[in-house]
């Protein structure tokens, strides 16, 4: 497995280096623009970054995070990784601990025996002793594969790529040569279009390691099943009843359980015979399945989807006298095609108008201003237009229905545009970011389990300063939400409204948009007002 591995990532490597190379050459024989200083400073930058960043981490995860490096763990978990170290010839990582309700683990480091591994609280109470081994295991896969490592090479290729386009672009401006303006400008298109292309090559072969990060956890616990009900529990929101705590005493998103930027979702009680409900879990997995969207997080994350790695756990069950942990027998409902592409469309509409319009201004930028005043009045009506129908399809202002969260992952037609008004009744248990200071999401359970809070005022440094200061008040407290829930690629609620202890605590984005809009329709129609009279 790890020689696979290892030929797949060599053989990606060589073929981002093959697309750099391919692009200097260029560069060389066509042009006589000094790109060479702007490549060795990325690469010395990288190279820096890369040796530094373990300790900038440490020192982030102590200040901002509050975690702790000294924590003891249990026993248990101690004498598995012991042993898991011992087995694959690698130091005893620093393991981190959180206390944070919210389930979370990952690692960070230079190579195998320098590694840090981070676990939240909640990882040790919301999971049993063989499921959290099968995370730490997942994470010591990362290490003992030295993804760390491939994938700071890799990004080099990216990072070059752009660093060329910046230069190329730069010197177009200023180049009195007419050869070298002509070749620099089109071999800076092609080093962004390059830049591009590579970025989704690093994010394919980031989830690549992820699925050879779950096979090293299989081997090293000879138990796929704990793996698969992990992932459940932490990527959907599906658990069994939660364990006492009485074990909480005890680099990068491309090497966490899952990707950051998008993990908002977390665990929810869902019980048959003391086991998670199989069809829970099935109804859970069909928006990943069925609704096209997901695909398109999914290129674009460091992280397969959830359900493409628990088929790919179940499928290797057998090998460990495991019955399949999942089969996904469900039949399609429809296509939801026609969804998809009308969410699109809603989507990308309100960037089109703007793009429309800024051409269609600069073409008239030499006439008259009443052909201005009516270019500028035409693109703002419609872009006040298409922003108001993409509003009210995210924001859907009527029946508000109480819900728990095992219900809302069974919708299947529900995106970042399209979103299912909704209200929660539950306990505030941690941030959406374990542990950050700065952090002003939640994570609320509710009878059912836990989903990811979205807390987004207007004003950025608002949101801040309540997580600084105000958002510890509503710890462990019984809280009523209301909101928007959402799934891009994993559940959360887009928050509006909280409302604890009878005090009510509103979001006022949803408000900011709707006014903006429509200020926006009002100067437009001022403007062609202006240019007709």
């Amino acid at each position: 497995m790890k020689k696979s591995l290892l030929g797949i990532s060599l053989l990606t490597i060589t073929g981002l280096y093959g697309l750099l190379a391919a692009v200097i050459i260029l560069i060389t024989l066509l042009t006589d623009i000094p790109v060479l200083y702007g490549i060795i400073t990325s690469i010395i930058i990288l190279i820096v970054q890369f040796l530094i960043s373990p300790f900038l981490t440490d020192i982030t995860m102590k200040w901002f995070y509050k975690a702790k490096f000294n924590h003891e763990i249990p026993e248990y978990l101690k004498n598995f990784i012991e042993e898991v170290c011992k087995n694959n010839k690698m130091k005893y990582p620093r393991i981190g601990y959180i206390d944070d309700g919210a389930p979370n683990a990952f690692t960070y480091g230079h190579t195998k025996n320098n590694a840090r591994i981070v676990i939240t609280r909640g990882i040790l109470e919301l999971l049993d002793e063989e499921e959290v081994k099968s995370v730490v295991a997942h994470e010591l896969g990362h290490a003992s594969h030295y993804d760390m490592l491939f994938m700071t090479v890799a990004q080099l290729v990216p990072l070059v790529l752009y660093a060329i386009y910046e230069i190329l672009l730069r010197t177009d401006n200023s180049s009195n040569s007419d050869n070298d303006n002509s070749y620099g400008a089109i071999i800076g298109i092609v080093a962004y279009i390059l830049y591009v292309i590579s970025n989704y090559i690093l994010l394919a072969l980031s989830r690549t390691r992820e699925y050879y990060a779950d096979s090293f956890s299989l081997e090293a616990t000879k138990n796929p099943n704990a793996l698969a009900s992990a992932l459940v529990k932490i990527g959907y929101g599906l658990s069994t009843a939660p364990k006492s705590s009485k074990h909480s005493a005890a680099s990068s998103n491309a090497l966490g359980i899952f990707d950051a930027k998008t993990s908002k979702s977390l665990v929810v009680t869902s019980i048959e015979n003391n086991e998670i409900s199989k069809d829970n879990i099935k109804q859970a997995m069909k928006w990943e399945q069925w609704n096209i969207w997901a695909k398109w997080y999914e290129i674009n994350s460091t992280h397969p989807l959830i359900s493409k790695r628990l088929l790919a756990i179940s499928s290797r069950s057998k090998e460990f006298n495991q019955d399949p942990y999942i089969v996904f027998d469900l039949k399609k409902e429809e296509s939801y095609v026609d969804d998809f592409l009308k969410e699109a469309f809603i989507s990308f509409l309100p960037g089109f108008t703007i793009i429309v319009g800024l051409i269609a201004l600069l073409l008239t930028l030499e006439g008259e201003t009443t052909s201005i005043l009516l270019v500028t009045g035409i693109t703002l009506l419609l872009f006040g237009l298409s922003s108001l129908l993409k509003f009210s399809k995210k924001y859907p202002n009527k029946n508000y229905k109480l819900a728990q969260v095992k219900d809302l992952l069974s919708e299947v037609k529900v995106s970042h545009i399209t979103a299912i008004p909704c209200s929660l009744e539950g306990t505030i248990i941690g941030r959406g970011n374990p542990g950050c200071i700065f952090n002003e999401d939640f994570v609320l359970k509710d009878k059912s389990g836990i989903i990811f809070l979205d807390y987004n005022q207007p004003i950025k440094i608002v949101n801040k300063i309540f997580a600084l200061f105000l958002s510890k008040e509503y710890f462990d407290k019984n809280i009523k939400v209301t909101g928007w829930y959402r799934r891009s690629p994993v559940p959360y609620i887009e928050l509006k409204s909280m409302e604890i202890d009878g005090k009510i605590k509103k979001i006022y984005t949803y408000r900011f948009q709707l006014v903006l809009y429509i200020i926006i329709l009002i100067v437009a129609l001022l403007t062609l007002g202006i240019a007709l009279t």
